[in-house]
């Protein structure tokens, strides 16, 4: 599930996945991270999920996807949108 905040010109998305589904260390990448998996790892909450929070320009579009333990990549279906194999998100 993705979140969205406004701050001062910019949007804070935070991206919530269960905690235990899939199982393993989920990492979040794309266009923003330079597709970069040890950036903005998902890290666990008290509620039963984990979440990577990051802060974008207003009014922007961005390409992601997850990447979890043992290679496995896969999208998010609350995205806006989809560019080929990855989930799109708009700010």
């Amino acid at each position: 599930m993705l979140e969205r905040k406004q701050v001062k010109g910019r949007t804070q998305i935070t991206f919530r996945l269960p905690e235990d589904n899939p199982a393993g260390p989920v990492s979040v990448v794309g266009d923003f991270n330079h597709w970069n998996p040890l950036a903005h790892p998902l890290e666990p909450r008290g509620d039963g999920t984990r979440t990577a929070s990051v802060t974008l320009p207003a009014h922007s579009a961005h390409s992601f996807r997850y990447l979890a333990a043992g290679d496995y990549w896969f999208n998010d279906d609350t995205a806006d949108s989809h560019d080929g194999p990855n989930s799109r998100i708009h700010t």
